[in-house]
Order: C-alpha cells, then structure tokens, then sequence
C-alpha cells in the first residue's frame, strides 16, 4: 500500500506536469488545486528535490518546476524517492537488500519465491511509465 507522502507526491508532480510551464508553481496552488496540507506537502516537495526531479525558486513568483521533462521521470524514481524500497520484503530488494532474520535459506523459502516475481512485475510497469503517462 502507497503511503499518503508517495499518493501526494504524485499528485503534486501530475499537476506540476500538467502545468507545461516554465515558470514555477507555488506550494499554495499545488495544495489548493489537490486538496493536500501545505506543511505536509512542503516537505513532501523538499524530498523530491533531494532527489533531483525538482528544482525550485525563492520569491514572490517562487515555487517548483520539474528538473527533467515528464518522459523521463520514471514511476520508479519517484516511489523509490518517496516510498522507500519497491520490494515487499528486504530479501528481494534490489536497492535495499537485507537478509530476513526468520529465514535460514532464501532458496527455499516460497515467500522469497513469489516476492522476486512481484517485484519483476511492479518493476516492469514502474519502470516502463513515466510522469508523462499521466499528464494527458
């Protein structure tokens, strides 16, 4: 299940996509026009500009922009950025592996089994759509 941080960021970058614009969109018409709390949404905007997919403005005509155009920003990015790791469980993790404790052999382990062919599948769709898949 997405998080609330991952669905606002989403949204927010949708909308920000949406824009076309080359001028940057402030936080306030963002939380207005998506119904998401400015506070939260600020720091929502923050991570994803960590993570090089926005940019952002000071000022009176401030806000944010994306850093890339929406072809090339991946599904996956910005999960990975906002969520954390794809997998359902450490052990298939690609970007975060850890060993499960109550597992003695990954081999197997039928959990393991059928979480590599989750993530395999999430992956493909995660990777294969862009922001600009959801602009139109």
């Amino acid at each position: 299940m997405l998080s609330k941080k991952t669905k606002y960021g989403l949204k927010a970058l949708t909308y920000i996509a949406k824009k076309q614009c080359t001028t940057p969109v402030s936080i306030s018409e963002i939380a207005k026009n998506e119904n998401i709390s400015q506070k939260y949404l600020e720091s929502i905007l923050l991570s994803l500009k960590k993570a090089g997919i926005l940019s952002s403005k000071k000022g009176k005509t401030g806000g944010y922009y994306l850093l890339k155009v929406p072809q090339e920003i991946s599904m996956s990015k910005i999960i990975r950025t906002l969520e954390g790791p794809i997998a359902m469980l450490p052990c298939v993790s690609l970007n975060f592996y850890e060993k499960c404790d109550d597992c003695p052999d990954e081999n197997k382990c039928s959990a393991h089994k059928l979480m590599i062919q989750v993530r395999d599948s999430t992956l493909k769709i995660l990777e294969n759509t862009t922001l600009a898949d959801y602009t139109v």
